[in-house]
């Protein structure tokens, strides 16, 4: 595209629709429909010139331009109560739904990963003994030990917030990062898989893994689940750049990347059920099976939330993404 000939073409649209915009509270009807149409046409001039011939300078005027037209044809928006119940009924469901195909692969990978991690160090003495001492792993894995009062070492309530707070910067990391081809993802999800394959190694090498799936599978169910969510949509934004389908890479990262931003706060809720069940639950005088009996409900209630309400969201269009009226203008890009 010639970009001098465009604007030379189209300059007179854009100017016009400055003047009118400047004087809209005073229009007469076929200006308020002359309005709409020039906003229409120049939020396609904005996007050609985006993906076509990029113009710091007139893809800013436009831009400025494009947005204050979409807030004199629409109003200015306000978040409200609805928004929060769109997002968690329909919007955070559906993006999780629609990525299951990423994060559920990850999940059985990666659980895969630590079991035989777990069974490696296990059977290994050589491979624990390069991990600690014999005296370390023993105060580690004897009961009382290490892996037991970690989970009553603090407050109930600042251990939750503790927790709440590194996981959902775990979570975070994993979907901020998968930008980079989804490559720091791995890294970060191998390290939470070789910490668990480690305590499962040694817990079991000491004759007390039924006590470790007792402490660990409470909350960890749920907060792994949320991991493998965060990883797998990182992984999916890091394909995202590599083929973006039918869409403009720009076009589809955005997309992507809008849902992604949504993922990390619905994931941050979830995180913080789990947090509370590893401060409140985990360590409680409850027996074993009522712990792990609650864990697995939450579990279960996640994944329902996540297939009954995502998926029937998810074929009724939605994509987690913002309300078209939110997104910026785009063009129909060539398969």
């Amino acid at each position: 595209m010639d970009l001098d000939v465009f604007v030379s073409v189209h300059r007179a649209e854009w100017d016009r629709l400055d003047a009118l915009l400047r004087r809209r509270r005073r229009l007469t009807g076929a200006e308020a429909d002359e309005l709409v149409a020039l906003y229409q046409r120049t939020a396609t001039h904005l996007s050609l010139i985006r993906s076509s011939a990029p113009d710091p300078q007139l893809t800013g005027r436009l831009s400025q331009l494009v947005a204050r037209a979409r807030s004199a044809v629409t109003g200015t928006r306000r978040a409200s109560w609805r928004d929060v119940t769109r997002f968690l009924g329909q919007g955070f469901p559906a993006a999780v739904y629609r990525a299951r195909h990423w994060w559920v692969p990850t999940a059985l990978v990666s659980t895969v990963i630590a079991v035989l991690l777990g069974w490696w160090i296990g059977t290994h003495p050589e491979v624990q003994s390069s991990i600690a001492a014999p005296s370390q792993l023993r105060e580690l894995t004897r009961p009382g030990g290490e892996y037991e009062t970690y989970y009553s070492s603090h407050p109930a309530a600042a251990f939750a917030a503790q927790v709440w707070t590194n996981n959902a910067q775990a979570a975070a990391m994993c979907l901020v990062l998968g930008v980079f081809l989804g490559l720091p993802v791995l890294w970060i999800l191998f390290q939470n898989m070789l910490n668990l394959g480690v305590g499962l190694g040694l817990m079991s090498s000491a004759g007390r893994l039924d006590t470790f799936l007792g402490l660990v599978l409470p909350h960890g169910l749920l907060e792994l689940t949320a991991v493998f969510v965060a990883a797998g949509t990182g992984l999916r934004l890091g394909w995202t750049l590599i083929d973006p389908g039918p869409r403009t890479r720009r076009a589809a990262l955005a997309e992507e990347g809008r849902a992604a931003i949504g993922m990390a706060i619905g994931l941050a809720l979830v995180l913080f059920v789990s947090g509370a069940i590893e401060g409140f639950v985990t360590p409680s005088g409850l027996p074993t099976w009522a712990r792990i009996a609650i864990g697995l409900v939450a579990e279960l209630a996640f994944l329902a939330y996540v297939y009954v309400l995502g998926g029937r969201a998810a074929r009724a269009g939605e994509t987690g993404d913002l309300d078209a009226t939110d997104r910026s203008a785009s063009v129909p890009a060539a398969a």
